[in-house]
Protein backbone atom coordinates (compact mmCIF):
# COMPACT_ATOMS: atom_id res chain seq x y z
CA UNK A 1 0.00 0.00 0.00
CA UNK A 2 2.70 2.20 1.13
CA UNK A 3 4.39 1.38 -2.78
CA UNK A 4 1.23 2.93 -3.99
CA UNK A 5 0.73 5.60 -2.45
CA UNK A 6 4.20 6.90 -3.27
CA UNK A 7 4.10 5.78 -7.08
CA UNK A 8 0.55 8.08 -6.46
CA UNK A 9 2.70 11.14 -5.00
CA UNK A 10 5.43 10.41 -7.53
CA UNK A 11 3.61 10.58 -10.98
CA UNK A 12 2.13 14.45 -9.53
CA UNK A 13 -1.42 16.12 -8.99
CA UNK A 14 -2.01 17.50 -12.09
CA UNK A 15 -0.68 14.94 -14.46
CA UNK A 16 -3.44 11.99 -12.52
CA UNK A 17 -6.37 14.45 -13.12
CA UNK A 18 -5.58 14.78 -16.59
CA UNK A 19 -5.67 10.59 -16.37
CA UNK A 20 -8.81 10.59 -14.53
CA UNK A 21 -10.53 13.19 -16.93
CA UNK A 22 -9.50 11.36 -20.47
CA UNK A 23 -10.69 8.35 -18.09
CA UNK A 24 -14.01 9.95 -17.16
CA UNK A 25 -14.70 11.17 -20.78
CA UNK A 26 -14.06 7.75 -21.93
CA UNK A 27 -16.25 6.07 -19.62
CA UNK A 28 -18.94 8.25 -19.52
CA UNK A 29 -19.51 7.87 -23.07
CA UNK A 30 -18.49 4.21 -23.73
CA UNK A 31 -20.41 2.86 -20.95
CA UNK A 32 -23.18 5.31 -19.70
CA UNK A 33 -24.18 3.44 -16.86
CA UNK A 34 -21.15 2.99 -15.11
CA UNK A 35 -20.23 6.96 -15.39
CA UNK A 36 -23.49 7.80 -14.13
CA UNK A 37 -22.77 5.12 -11.31
CA UNK A 38 -18.98 6.92 -10.96
CA UNK A 39 -20.54 10.53 -10.53
CA UNK A 40 -20.92 9.81 -6.50
CA UNK A 41 -17.15 10.06 -6.45
CA UNK A 42 -17.37 13.84 -8.08
CA UNK A 43 -20.41 14.11 -5.21
CA UNK A 44 -18.00 13.22 -2.82
CA UNK A 45 -15.41 15.40 -3.83
CA UNK A 46 -17.34 18.46 -3.90
CA UNK A 47 -18.84 17.50 -0.83
CA UNK A 48 -15.71 17.23 1.18
CA UNK A 49 -14.28 20.46 -0.36
CA UNK A 50 -17.74 22.30 0.41
CA UNK A 51 -17.28 21.22 3.92
CA UNK A 52 -13.96 21.65 4.62
CA UNK A 53 -13.43 25.37 3.01
CA UNK A 54 -15.42 27.04 5.55
CA UNK A 55 -13.56 25.80 8.51
CA UNK A 56 -10.05 26.71 7.05
CA UNK A 57 -11.10 29.91 5.63
CA UNK A 58 -12.56 30.61 9.42
CA UNK A 59 -8.99 29.66 11.02
CA UNK A 60 -6.40 30.34 8.27
CA UNK A 61 -8.01 34.12 8.73
CA UNK A 62 -8.04 34.10 12.13
CA UNK A 63 -4.38 32.60 12.65
CA UNK A 64 -2.94 34.91 10.50
CA UNK A 65 -4.22 38.03 12.20
CA UNK A 66 -3.73 37.19 15.40
CA UNK A 67 -0.39 36.26 14.17
CA UNK A 68 0.31 39.23 12.35
CA UNK A 69 2.50 42.08 14.33
CA UNK A 70 3.19 45.35 13.02
CA UNK A 71 5.87 45.30 10.15
CA UNK A 72 4.85 42.36 8.73
CA UNK A 73 3.80 42.76 5.12
CA UNK A 74 0.35 41.75 3.70
CA UNK A 75 -0.71 42.77 0.18
CA UNK A 76 -4.31 42.36 0.37
CA UNK A 77 -5.21 46.08 -1.17
CA UNK A 78 -3.56 45.67 -4.46
CA UNK A 79 -5.51 42.70 -4.58
CA UNK A 80 -8.65 43.91 -3.96
CA UNK A 81 -8.06 46.59 -6.69
CA UNK A 82 -7.15 44.14 -9.28
CA UNK A 83 -10.60 41.91 -8.49
CA UNK A 84 -12.64 44.94 -9.01
CA UNK A 85 -10.84 46.46 -11.99
CA UNK A 86 -10.51 42.81 -13.63
CA UNK A 87 -14.12 42.39 -13.32
CA UNK A 88 -15.17 45.37 -14.90
CA UNK A 89 -12.98 44.82 -17.76
CA UNK A 90 -14.75 41.49 -18.26
CA UNK A 91 -18.21 43.14 -17.88
CA UNK A 92 -16.88 45.58 -21.01
CA UNK A 93 -15.43 43.22 -23.01
CA UNK A 94 -18.94 41.32 -22.59
CA UNK A 95 -20.80 44.39 -24.01
CA UNK A 96 -18.17 44.93 -26.77
CA UNK A 97 -18.23 41.03 -27.65
CA UNK A 98 -22.26 41.33 -27.46
CA UNK A 99 -22.15 44.17 -29.87
CA UNK A 100 -20.21 42.59 -32.57
CA UNK A 101 -21.75 39.17 -32.26
CA UNK A 102 -25.24 39.54 -31.89
CA UNK A 103 -27.30 36.70 -30.28
CA UNK A 104 -31.13 35.78 -30.43
CA UNK A 105 -32.96 33.82 -28.44
CA UNK A 106 -35.35 31.23 -28.25
CA UNK A 107 -37.30 31.69 -24.80
CA UNK A 108 -38.51 28.59 -23.12
CA UNK A 109 -41.11 28.33 -20.39
CA UNK A 110 -39.78 27.88 -17.26
CA UNK A 111 -39.98 27.43 -13.41
CA UNK A 112 -36.82 28.21 -10.62
CA UNK A 113 -37.04 26.71 -7.06
CA UNK A 114 -34.73 30.36 -5.96
CA UNK A 115 -35.74 34.02 -5.80
CA UNK A 116 -33.40 36.37 -7.62
CA UNK A 117 -32.12 39.38 -5.86
CA UNK A 118 -35.46 42.00 -7.13
CA UNK A 119 -32.99 45.22 -7.27
CA UNK A 120 -29.63 46.47 -6.43
CA UNK A 121 -30.59 47.56 -2.87
CA UNK A 122 -31.23 44.13 -2.41
CA UNK A 123 -28.20 42.77 -3.13
CA UNK A 124 -25.96 45.28 -1.34
CA UNK A 125 -28.52 45.09 1.86
CA UNK A 126 -28.25 40.71 2.16
CA UNK A 127 -24.24 41.56 1.55
CA UNK A 128 -24.25 43.79 4.69
CA UNK A 129 -26.93 41.37 6.44
CA UNK A 130 -24.48 38.59 5.82
CA UNK A 131 -21.50 40.85 7.58
CA UNK A 132 -23.29 40.15 10.69
CA UNK A 133 -24.82 36.92 10.63
CA UNK A 134 -24.59 34.24 13.38
CA UNK A 135 -20.78 33.13 13.19
CA UNK A 136 -21.57 29.12 13.49
CA UNK A 137 -24.65 29.96 10.94
CA UNK A 138 -21.75 31.66 8.34
CA UNK A 139 -19.39 28.37 9.25
CA UNK A 140 -22.75 26.31 8.70
CA UNK A 141 -24.19 27.83 5.66
CA UNK A 142 -20.77 28.57 3.79
CA UNK A 143 -21.47 32.39 4.15
CA UNK A 144 -17.96 33.71 3.28
CA UNK A 145 -18.68 37.12 3.73
CA UNK A 146 -20.07 36.39 7.38
CA UNK A 147 -17.15 33.97 8.13
CA UNK A 148 -14.35 36.90 7.07
CA UNK A 149 -16.01 39.26 8.97
CA UNK A 150 -16.33 37.16 12.54
CA UNK A 151 -12.25 35.76 11.19
CA UNK A 152 -10.96 39.59 11.49
CA UNK A 153 -12.77 40.50 14.55
CA UNK A 154 -11.52 37.32 16.18
CA UNK A 155 -8.59 37.38 15.22
CA UNK A 156 -7.74 41.22 16.31
CA UNK A 157 -8.94 39.67 19.17
CA UNK A 158 -6.38 37.24 19.97
CA UNK A 159 -3.58 39.31 19.14
CA UNK A 160 -3.47 40.28 22.58
CA UNK A 161 -3.57 36.55 23.75
CA UNK A 162 -1.18 35.20 25.34
CA UNK A 163 1.01 33.23 23.17
CA UNK A 164 0.46 29.85 24.04
CA UNK A 165 -2.86 30.23 22.19
CA UNK A 166 -1.55 31.73 19.94
CA UNK A 167 0.20 29.04 19.28
CA UNK A 168 -3.12 26.81 19.84
CA UNK A 169 -4.89 28.67 16.89
CA UNK A 170 -1.48 28.22 14.10
CA UNK A 171 -1.12 24.63 15.08
CA UNK A 172 -4.77 24.39 14.67
CA UNK A 173 -4.80 26.12 11.24
CA UNK A 174 -1.60 23.61 10.42
CA UNK A 175 -3.87 20.71 11.14
CA UNK A 176 -6.68 22.13 8.74
CA UNK A 177 -4.21 22.84 6.29
CA UNK A 178 -3.18 19.09 6.40
CA UNK A 179 -6.69 17.40 5.87
CA UNK A 180 -7.05 20.21 2.80
CA UNK A 181 -3.98 18.50 1.17
CA UNK A 182 -5.16 15.22 1.94
CA UNK A 183 -9.24 15.81 0.18
CA UNK A 184 -6.34 17.72 -2.47
CA UNK A 185 -4.61 14.28 -3.04
CA UNK A 186 -8.05 12.47 -4.57
CA UNK A 187 -9.07 15.32 -6.76
CA UNK A 188 -8.03 12.43 -9.67
CA UNK A 189 -10.71 10.17 -8.56
CA UNK A 190 -12.96 13.40 -7.85
CA UNK A 191 -12.61 14.55 -11.65
CA UNK A 192 -13.14 11.41 -12.44
CA UNK A 193 -16.10 10.88 -11.14
CA UNK A 194 -17.67 14.49 -12.30
CA UNK A 195 -16.45 13.82 -15.96
CA UNK A 196 -17.57 9.90 -16.50
CA UNK A 197 -21.10 11.10 -14.58
CA UNK A 198 -20.87 14.85 -16.89
CA UNK A 199 -20.98 13.18 -20.17
CA UNK A 200 -22.81 9.70 -19.08
CA UNK A 201 -26.30 12.31 -18.53
CA UNK A 202 -25.40 15.10 -21.11
CA UNK A 203 -23.87 13.62 -23.87
CA UNK A 204 -21.55 15.49 -26.39
CA UNK A 205 -24.39 17.29 -28.52
CA UNK A 206 -26.36 18.50 -25.46
CA UNK A 207 -25.65 22.04 -25.82
CA UNK A 208 -25.80 22.45 -30.59
CA UNK A 209 -28.49 24.25 -30.05
CA UNK A 210 -27.16 27.29 -28.08
CA UNK A 211 -23.90 27.06 -29.87
CA UNK A 212 -23.51 30.41 -30.95
CA UNK A 213 -24.12 31.61 -27.42
CA UNK A 214 -21.69 29.71 -25.57
CA UNK A 215 -19.00 30.73 -28.31
CA UNK A 216 -19.72 34.77 -27.13
CA UNK A 217 -19.63 33.49 -23.54
CA UNK A 218 -16.54 31.43 -23.79
CA UNK A 219 -14.25 33.50 -26.17
CA UNK A 220 -15.12 36.77 -23.73
CA UNK A 221 -13.99 34.35 -21.03
CA UNK A 222 -10.70 33.29 -22.78
CA UNK A 223 -9.93 36.88 -23.78
CA UNK A 224 -9.73 37.80 -20.11
CA UNK A 225 -8.18 34.73 -19.24
CA UNK A 226 -5.51 34.94 -21.64
CA UNK A 227 -5.38 38.45 -22.70
CA UNK A 228 -6.85 40.84 -19.74
CA UNK A 229 -5.56 39.32 -17.16
CA UNK A 230 -2.07 38.64 -18.11
CA UNK A 231 -2.39 42.65 -19.30
CA UNK A 232 -3.16 43.72 -15.95
CA UNK A 233 -0.66 41.27 -14.01
CA UNK A 234 2.30 42.48 -16.35
CA UNK A 235 1.42 46.52 -15.55
CA UNK A 236 1.98 45.25 -11.77
CA UNK A 237 4.83 43.21 -12.00
CA UNK A 238 6.29 44.17 -15.21
CA UNK A 239 7.28 40.56 -16.14
CA UNK A 240 6.30 37.95 -18.08
CA UNK A 241 2.84 36.96 -16.65
CA UNK A 242 2.00 34.04 -18.71
CA UNK A 243 4.11 31.17 -16.67
CA UNK A 244 2.30 32.33 -13.64
CA UNK A 245 -1.29 32.56 -16.00
CA UNK A 246 -0.78 29.31 -16.86
CA UNK A 247 0.13 27.84 -13.38
CA UNK A 248 -2.82 29.11 -11.97
CA UNK A 249 -5.21 28.07 -14.66
CA UNK A 250 -3.83 24.47 -14.97
CA UNK A 251 -3.68 23.59 -11.32
CA UNK A 252 -6.53 25.59 -10.21
CA UNK A 253 -8.75 26.11 -13.21
CA UNK A 254 -8.86 22.58 -14.18
CA UNK A 255 -10.03 21.36 -10.99
CA UNK A 256 -12.82 24.85 -10.65
CA UNK A 257 -14.07 23.60 -14.19
CA UNK A 258 -15.50 20.51 -13.20
CA UNK A 259 -16.66 21.48 -9.44
CA UNK A 260 -18.17 24.55 -10.39
CA UNK A 261 -17.71 26.13 -6.85
CA UNK A 262 -15.67 28.72 -6.02
CA UNK A 263 -16.25 28.11 -2.47
CA UNK A 264 -15.15 24.45 -3.14
CA UNK A 265 -12.03 25.40 -5.02
CA UNK A 266 -10.90 27.52 -2.12
CA UNK A 267 -8.89 24.99 -0.48
CA UNK A 268 -7.37 24.04 -3.59
CA UNK A 269 -6.18 27.54 -4.53
CA UNK A 270 -4.94 27.93 -0.72
CA UNK A 271 -2.79 24.26 -1.33
CA UNK A 272 -1.51 26.29 -4.43
CA UNK A 273 -1.11 29.69 -2.94
CA UNK A 274 1.39 28.10 -0.73
CA UNK A 275 3.00 26.35 -3.53
CA UNK A 276 3.90 29.22 -5.16
CA UNK A 277 5.34 30.52 -1.87
CA UNK A 278 3.44 33.61 -1.05
CA UNK A 279 2.65 34.89 2.12
CA UNK A 280 0.06 32.90 4.10
CA UNK A 281 -0.62 36.83 5.71
CA UNK A 282 -2.05 37.75 2.46
CA UNK A 283 -3.70 34.51 0.75
CA UNK A 284 -5.79 33.55 3.91
CA UNK A 285 -7.85 36.58 3.29
CA UNK A 286 -7.64 37.67 -0.58
CA UNK A 287 -8.56 33.84 -1.87
CA UNK A 288 -11.54 33.19 0.22
CA UNK A 289 -12.41 36.88 -0.70
CA UNK A 290 -12.08 36.44 -4.24
CA UNK A 291 -14.52 33.86 -4.21
CA UNK A 292 -17.03 35.67 -3.31
CA UNK A 293 -15.98 39.15 -4.67
CA UNK A 294 -13.59 38.30 -7.81
CA UNK A 295 -16.43 37.43 -10.54
CA UNK A 296 -14.96 38.36 -14.03
CA UNK A 297 -16.90 35.20 -15.13
CA UNK A 298 -19.98 36.00 -13.71
CA UNK A 299 -20.07 39.62 -15.15
CA UNK A 300 -19.40 38.36 -18.51
CA UNK A 301 -22.42 35.88 -18.07
CA UNK A 302 -25.19 38.76 -16.45
CA UNK A 303 -24.04 41.25 -19.65
CA UNK A 304 -24.20 38.70 -22.67
CA UNK A 305 -27.55 37.06 -21.15
CA UNK A 306 -29.01 40.04 -20.80
CA UNK A 307 -27.50 41.69 -24.12
CA UNK A 308 -28.92 38.68 -26.05
CA UNK A 309 -32.11 39.27 -24.33
CA UNK A 310 -32.35 42.82 -25.49
CA UNK A 311 -31.41 42.16 -28.87
CA UNK A 312 -33.93 39.30 -29.19
CA UNK A 313 -36.99 41.96 -28.25
CA UNK A 314 -35.61 44.89 -30.01
CA UNK A 315 -34.20 47.29 -27.99
CA UNK A 316 -31.54 49.42 -28.25
CA UNK A 317 -28.87 49.49 -25.71
CA UNK A 318 -26.85 53.22 -26.01
CA UNK A 319 -23.03 53.69 -24.99
CA UNK A 320 -24.36 55.04 -21.57
CA UNK A 321 -26.87 52.34 -20.95
CA UNK A 322 -23.81 49.91 -21.65
CA UNK A 323 -21.52 51.58 -19.03
CA UNK A 324 -24.24 51.48 -16.59
CA UNK A 325 -24.71 47.90 -16.92
CA UNK A 326 -21.37 47.08 -16.74
CA UNK A 327 -20.95 48.83 -13.44
CA UNK A 328 -24.42 46.87 -12.36
CA UNK A 329 -22.96 43.46 -12.93
CA UNK A 330 -19.51 44.50 -11.44
CA UNK A 331 -21.34 44.94 -8.41
CA UNK A 332 -24.09 43.00 -8.82
CA UNK A 333 -21.55 39.81 -9.73
CA UNK A 334 -19.79 40.33 -6.13
CA UNK A 335 -23.21 39.31 -4.53
CA UNK A 336 -23.31 36.06 -7.00
CA UNK A 337 -23.45 33.11 -4.78
CA UNK A 338 -20.24 30.96 -4.60
CA UNK A 339 -22.06 28.15 -6.18
CA UNK A 340 -23.32 26.62 -9.27
CA UNK A 341 -25.66 28.91 -11.29
CA UNK A 342 -24.91 31.60 -9.10
CA UNK A 343 -24.38 34.38 -11.49
CA UNK A 344 -27.83 33.14 -13.21
CA UNK A 345 -30.06 34.53 -11.14
CA UNK A 346 -28.66 37.70 -11.26
CA UNK A 347 -29.79 37.89 -14.49
CA UNK A 348 -33.29 40.01 -13.74
CA UNK A 349 -31.50 42.61 -11.93
CA UNK A 350 -29.19 43.81 -15.11
CA UNK A 351 -32.59 42.85 -17.32
CA UNK A 352 -34.43 45.61 -15.28
CA UNK A 353 -32.04 48.20 -16.69
CA UNK A 354 -33.49 47.99 -19.65
CA UNK A 355 -36.94 47.14 -18.85
CA UNK A 356 -37.24 43.25 -19.78
CA UNK A 357 -40.51 42.20 -17.86
CA UNK A 358 -39.19 39.55 -15.20
CA UNK A 359 -41.40 36.42 -16.71
CA UNK A 360 -38.89 36.89 -19.81
CA UNK A 361 -36.14 37.67 -17.70
CA UNK A 362 -36.54 34.03 -15.58
CA UNK A 363 -36.86 32.13 -18.94
CA UNK A 364 -33.56 33.80 -20.41
CA UNK A 365 -32.15 32.50 -16.81
CA UNK A 366 -33.64 29.05 -17.47
CA UNK A 367 -31.53 29.18 -20.92
CA UNK A 368 -28.66 30.29 -18.56
CA UNK A 369 -28.82 26.77 -16.42
CA UNK A 370 -29.64 24.73 -19.85
CA UNK A 371 -25.97 25.67 -20.96
CA UNK A 372 -24.48 25.95 -17.82
CA UNK A 373 -22.61 22.63 -17.79
CA UNK A 374 -20.22 24.16 -20.27
CA UNK A 375 -20.89 27.96 -19.03
CA UNK A 376 -20.71 27.64 -15.56
CA UNK A 377 -17.56 25.23 -15.50
CA UNK A 378 -15.85 27.63 -17.41
CA UNK A 379 -17.21 30.78 -15.73
CA UNK A 380 -15.90 29.10 -12.16
CA UNK A 381 -12.54 28.51 -13.59
CA UNK A 382 -11.41 32.17 -14.96
CA UNK A 383 -12.85 33.47 -11.39
CA UNK A 384 -10.92 30.96 -9.34
CA UNK A 385 -7.87 30.66 -11.07
CA UNK A 386 -7.56 34.60 -11.48
CA UNK A 387 -7.88 34.51 -7.59
CA UNK A 388 -4.55 32.84 -7.17
CA UNK A 389 -2.77 35.11 -10.25
CA UNK A 390 -3.87 38.18 -8.97
CA UNK A 391 -3.24 37.59 -5.44
CA UNK A 392 0.39 36.00 -6.48
CA UNK A 393 0.95 39.27 -8.59
CA UNK A 394 0.67 41.45 -5.82
CA UNK A 395 3.25 39.62 -4.05
CA UNK A 396 6.92 40.95 -3.56
CA UNK A 397 8.03 37.79 -5.29
CA UNK A 398 6.27 38.61 -8.86
CA UNK A 399 6.80 42.37 -8.48
CA UNK A 400 9.21 44.19 -9.98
Amino acid sequence: MRSLIAMYQRIGLVPLIIIGLILGVLIGWLAPSIGIALGLLGTLFVGALKAVAPVLVFVLVMAAISQHRSGNEVFVKPVIIMYMFGTFLAALTAVVASKLFPTKLVLINATLEQAPPADLQEVLTNLLLNLVANPVNAIAEANYIGILAWAIIIGFALKHASAATRTVVSDFADAISQVVKWVIALAPFGILGLVANTIAVTGFEALETYWRLLKVLIGCMLFIALVANPLIVFVKTRRNPYPLVFTCLRESGITAFFTRSSAANIPVNMNLAGKLGLHEDTYSVTIPLGATINMAGAAITINVLTLAAAHTLGIEVTFASALLLSIVATISACGASGVAGGSLLLIPLACSLFNIPNELAMQVVAIGFIISVVQDSAETALNSSTDVLFTAAADPKYAR
